[in-house]
Parts: C-alpha cells; sequence; structure tokens
C-alpha cells in the first residue's frame, strides 16, 4: 500500500512540475463543430435564450465578437465552450499599455471563470491585410499583453489566446501549394507566429469559398465550393487532388504557414458560411446554395478527418453565423449568413431544432454526428 501511495505522490508531482514548466496548453475546441452567435441586430433572442438553442443543438464551441456581460451571465453554468473577442477598436490600447491589458482580462475573464467557461481570447479581427496599418502594428503588442495578462492571473493554462485572419493575408493561394504571405503582412505576421508558437495557438483563418465564388463565378465551379460532386482542382507540384473549395483554402493556409517556417502550426477555421439571400448581384446567395454548403459542411466535420495536406489533422470549423443580423452594414448577403432567422426558427434545414418547437417539430433530418 506504501508503494502505491508513493507511486500517487510521485504522479501528483510530476503533474505539478508540468503545469508549473508550461508544458499544458490551452485547447479552446471539442470536437469539430463551433458556431459563431454575432449580435449586430436588434430583434435576436435573448442570451438566455441562444444558450437554450444552442443546447438543444447540442453545439457547444461559439465564438463571441466581444466580452458582454450579458452573454456571460447567460452562458454561466451552460457547459458550453466560449471563445470571446477583443473588438478591434480596443487592440491599440492593449498593446500600449499592459495595465489595460490586465484590467479587461480580470474584468472579462477572470471574473466569470470557471462557472462561464471561457476557454479563448480572440485578439481583434482580420487585422492584419486590413487598411488600417497603425492597427496592425499593433496586434502583437496587443496579443503579447493579454497573454501576459492572462499568465499573471493563471488562467494561461485555460484560456487560449488566438486572432483571426482573411485571405487578404496571402498574395495568392491557387494552387494552395504557391500560397504565401503577402510581403506588407509578412513581418508583423512572422512575429505573430513566434509569439503563437510560444503560446500552442493555432492560426485561426475566416474562409469563404461562397466569397470567393462571387469574385470569380465564370472560373469556379460553384459545385466545388458547395462541397457537390465535382472534377476538383489538382494541385501538380504536391500532387494531391481537392474536390471541394474549402479544404483547398485550408492548404493555402498550411503552404503559407511552412514558407514561412511555422511547419507544425495547427489551422483552425473561425468563420465559414453562405448567404441565404443577396443582391441583385450576388445571384449565389439562395436558401438553397445555403442549405447545400451548410449541410454538407457539417457533414464533412462530421467524418473528422484533415484535409490532403494534413490527413491526420482533424480540420475544426465555426460556422458564420447562428443568426441572420439585420444591422449589420453592407450588401445584403451580409444579414443573411444565419442558420436560425430572428424569431428562433430555421432559415433552412440541415437537421438543427428551432428555438421554440417541441420535438414534434424538430428537424426532419436523419443524421448521424
Amino acid at each position: 500500500m506504501k508503494t502505491f501511495r508513493s507511486f500517487d505522490r510521485c504522479l501528483v508531482l510530476l503533474l505539478v512540475l508540468f503545469l508549473h514548466k508550461g508544458y499544458v496548453t490551452a485547447k479552446a475546441f471539442t470536437g469539430t463543430y463551433g458556431i459563431n452567435y454575432g449580435r449586430i441586430a436588434n430583434n435576436i433572442p435573448t442570451p438566455n435564450e441562444v444558450v437554450r438553442l444552442l443546447k438543444a443543438a447540442k453545439i457547444k464551441n461559439v465564438r463571441i465578437y466581444d466580452a458582454d456581460h450579458s452573454v456571460l451571465d447567460a452562458f454561466r453554468g451552460s457547459g458550453l465552450d466560449l471563445v470571446i473577442g477583443l473588438p478591434n477598436e480596443f487592440v491599440k490600447d492593449m498593446s500600449s499599455n499592459a495595465d489595460h491589458a490586465l484590467t479587461w482580462v480580470r474584468d472579462n475573464v477572470k471574473a466569470y471563470v470557471p462557472n462561464t467557461h471561457i476557454v479563448g481570447i480572440a485578439v481583434g479581427n482580420e487585422v492584419l491585410g486590413g487598411a488600417d496599418l497603425d492597427l496592425q502594428s499593433a496586434l502583437y503588442g496587443a496579443v503579447k499583453n493579454i497573454y501576459g495578462a492572462t499568465q499573471k492571473l493563471e488562467l494561461d493554462k485555460v484560456v487560449q489566446i488566438t486572432t483571426a485572419h482573411s485571405q487578404a493575408v496571402f498574395a495568392n493561394s491557387y494552387p494552395p501549394s504557391s500560397c504565401v504571405f503577402k510581403e506588407d503582412v509578412a513581418q508583423n505576421m512572422k512575429k505573430l507566429l513566434d509569439l503563437f508558437t510560444q503560446m500552442g495557438s493555432p492560426f485561426c483563418l475566416n474562409a469563404y469559398p461562397f466569397l470567393a465564388y462571387m469574385g470569380n463565378p465564370d472560373q469556379i465551379d460553384i459545385n466545388y465550393a458547395l462541397f457537390n460532386p465535382t472534377d476538383g482542382v489538382y494541385d501538380e507540384k504536391t500532387n494531391l487532388h481537392y474536390d471541394n473549395m474549402l479544404d483547398a483554402q485550408i492548404d493555402a493556409a498550411y503552404a503559407a504557414l511552412e514558407d514561412a517556417g511555422f511547419n507544425k502550426m495547427e489551422v483552425i477555421v473561425t468563420e465559414t458560411g453562405w448567404a441565404s439571400n443577396g443582391d441583385a448581384n450576388e445571384v449565389a446567395a439562395t436558401p438553397e446554395n445555403a442549405r447545400t454548403y451548410n449541410y454538407n459542411l457539417r457533414k464533412r466535420l462530421a467524418k473528422r478527418k484533415g484535409t490532403p495536406r494534413r490527413p491526420k489533422s482533424m480540420l475544426k470549423a465555426y460556422i458564420f453565423a447562428l443568426f441572420n443580423e439585420n444591422s449589420k452594414p453592407g450588401p445584403t448577403s451580409e444579414r443573411n449568413f444565419g442558420l436560425y432567422k430572428p424569431d428562433g426558427t430555421i432559415a433552412y434545414d440541415i437537421g438543427f431544432p428551432a428555438l421554440k418547437s417541441s420535438s414534434s417539430v424538430s428537424s426532419r433530418l436523419s443524421f448521424k454526428v
């Protein structure tokens, strides 16, 4: 008995040493499927109703774009994993003032965990490759200070720090193996990737076959963008075949990371989706196409497999978005990416229940995930 107790003590000591040395990396994603809960609207359900909807749909991974306390309160005790956002307008301040970063993390994370299961902080959104050069320069400092704040508050082992990038950071992405980072973002990107490597954070990509198709409909087969059967694309350099555009976009990101010297960094899709309505020049934005894309994407993620370039790295993606958001600016498509309408009914059926439905009117689709 003493031998077993001594062995147990050794295991505990090893675990403590492991944690102290920083060998445990925060992980912000469970499984393969998540959702973006955007709230640029004045007619969507309350946060408490949203929690009920997400639990009914069995969607555990959730991203928001701020740290609204009404949402953090609603998620308390829900068992849902939440990534909160530091909006772009705060990035410069957090970069220049570590005390402000500490206060922000204390007020919006430390005050809520563990009852609200905050598993990540997204610092800014699509900053690199944007028009604000000062904001791009400030991103590294903001990430570093937010991470430093989690260390001081002993949250760094449970809260993962990331930032999401758009396709605008790439110089080219076709074929996937030719992808590299743009020269004007490469310097800031390299510093950021070095920091993420130290933290064990992934490369977060907002990938939209919808936007790629809309930008070049004469050259892209819509079936390739929608995961429908197609001849696909062959990459001669790598001898890899792609039967859908999302896999190609992700492998383009892997190619850029490898070119920059970050061969082991994981790519996670933090936004992807398809609009169900659009302006006259957005003819691909239909309920049928949106349903096809999101239904096929859900099936793709359920297979728990990787991409042609990284077959052993299980693809993970957050869908954009939970609701149609009527207050978003821009073309009509921007307000129609939701899986749900503002009243909580489904925008189209891909296997999720409506908010106000009973079991008798839940999804008619037979879908095994």
